[in-house]
């Protein structure tokens, strides 16, 4: 394979051309605006060449939001906030600025929601799992379209002995079956604990699923767990609008630092129907060995787990302000114009033959989707180059992208025409098996991939790096998988 440098690509008479047909083709993007933001805040990516389209799996931050933590770390000195000594109490002050303004970048109302922060979205998750009171009779809903960590759930649910239902997905669009959802949600027993768990947008195909169902399912007795880690990178997320019972966050994917901070939002009607099933330092008022008992803390100290990670929160309302000074309406609205070029491009993409060089899963537009496009690429003959080569030749040409089944394996199995029979036989195993050892059995079940290439776009992303993708994958046309 050869390939363009990116410097003389983008310096081509193809890209100007290119460019020049993008801008009048997308107004609304604003050029400039991307490109001052681009050089003020991310001027990394440049100067090493790099064309990052992996924002699905986690955000970029801007040099501002070091500068402005350095800057907080360099002049305070900040202790444990399990205390009342001045350091602790300074940090404390900020953590409790940081939670109140999650709420309120959420449009969340104190007297509703708490904040809970957790290491990320899995945590919150986890937190909700493990402190549901799922009973015989109660029921987990869940949609096919889910992170693992969603799926997790179920662990919980089935050893507490409630239904485990899910709901499906219709190929090829991969959105939610709607008339099936709901019937499935006319079945949750009143006097029962009914937790109904979905994702706002999709991490495998970039479907963004119907928020109304909140309120729906809500009517119809259920508790609502709204997955939005890959949602609110890139969408506004309006707690006076939509109103979910627990929502789950991580914050890297908003905004790239720190990592290893996430919240979960929840309602405080809702909070009050968990019931944690240990206890932690910083959770309880009081605790004793010889008395045998504790007493939770209320709200959200009963739920963050030991000492919080109290040096980086006030990260994270550094990086939520970032967002806010660019807009998240303009961030949306710029990723849905690189989306709608980017896959119309791809999707002109043919051999000589031809045969399409490239299958997408999931719309094939911008309507009710995000910024993910997962594909595959298929060679003249039909055959599926392996994504693990797609990776590596994108490698070394410094695009970052992201490849595999992406923690969603439902949507994945439906995208790839996986059936329950085919997938059962490798669950009846008594040995551990690999992800590799799965490729390769499934690999003689179906025609289609077991694993995709998956890009994505955000808030730093310009014009310069889909072309750049685009004409990567221009590389492949009339190659021999």
């Amino acid at each position: 394979m050869t390939t363009m440098p990116h410097d003389m690509l983008l310096n081509s008479v193809e890209f100007e051309a290119a460019h020049v047909c993008f801008q009048q083709d997308y107004p609304a993007f604003e050029v400039e605006a991307v490109e001052d933001l681009r050089a003020r805040e991310f001027s990394r990516l440049d100067e090493l060449g790099h064309a990052y389209l992996d924002y699905t799996g986690g955000g970029l931050y801007a040099d501002s939001q070091l500068n402005a933590h350095m800057d907080m770390l360099r002049r305070g000195v900040f202790g444990n906030p399990h205390s009342s000594n001045p350091t602790s109490m300074a940090i404390t002050e900020l953590v409790e600025h940081a939670h109140a303004y999650v709420l309120d970048y959420f449009n969340g109302s104190p007297d509703e929601y708490v904040v809970i922060f957790t290491q990320n979205a899995s945590g919150a998750l986890k937190l909700v799992g493990e402190s549901y009171p799922f009973r015989p009779g109660g029921h987990y809903l869940l949609t096919f379209d889910n992170h693992n960590s969603v799926n997790g759930i179920r662990e919980f649910a089935r050893a507490k002995g409630a239904t485990v239902t899910y709901a499906p997905v219709l190929p090829p669009e991969l959105r939610i079956d709607a008339d099936r959802l709901m019937g499935l949600l006319d079945a949750a027993q009143p006097d029962h604990h009914n937790l109904f768990s979905y994702p706002a947008q999709s991490n495998f195909s970039g479907v963004q699923h119907d928020l109304d169902w909140i309120a729906f399912a809500q009517d119809k007795g259920w508790d609502v767990l709204l997955d939005a880690a890959a949602f609110a990178p890139t969408n506004c997320l309006d707690l006076q609008r939509w109103q979910p019972d627990f929502v789950s966050l991580s914050f890297y994917k908003i905004f790239g630092y720190p990592t290893g901070v996430g919240c979960l939002i929840a309602r405080r009607a809702a909070l009050g129907k968990l019931r944690r099933p240990w206890f932690a330092g910083g959770t309880i008022t009081i605790a004793s060995v010889q008395g045998d008992g504790y007493y939770l803390e209320d709200g959200e100290a009963g739920f963050e787990d030991g000492t919080i990670d109290y040096l980086n929160l006030p990260a994270v309302e550094i990086g939520l302000k970032n967002i806010a000074r660019v807009g998240i309406d303009t961030i949306h609205e710029r990723v849905m114009c690189l989306t709608d070029w980017l896959i119309k491009n791809l999707m002109t993409l043919y051999h000589s033959n031809g045969a399409p060089l490239i299958h997408l899963y999931g719309p094939a537009n911008v309507e009710q989707r995000g910024g993910t496009v997962t594909i595959n690429f298929y060679d003249p003959d039909g055959t599926l180059f392996d994504y693990r080569r797609v990776e590596a030749e994108a490698n070394d040409v410094n695009i970052s992208l992201r490849t595999g089944c992406f923690c969603n394996p439902g949507a994945g199995e439906k995208a790839h025409g996986l059936t329950e029979a085919e997938l059962a036989d490798c669950f009846r195993r008594e040995e551990r098996m690999t992800f590799e050892e799965f490729i390769t059995v499934m690999s003689g079940k179906v025609k289609d991939a077991v694993g995709a290439v998956r890009v994505s776009v955000g808030i730093a992303t310009n014009f310069a790096d889909v072309y750049r993708f685009v004409s990567f994958a221009r590389s492949f046309l009339d190659r021999k998988a």
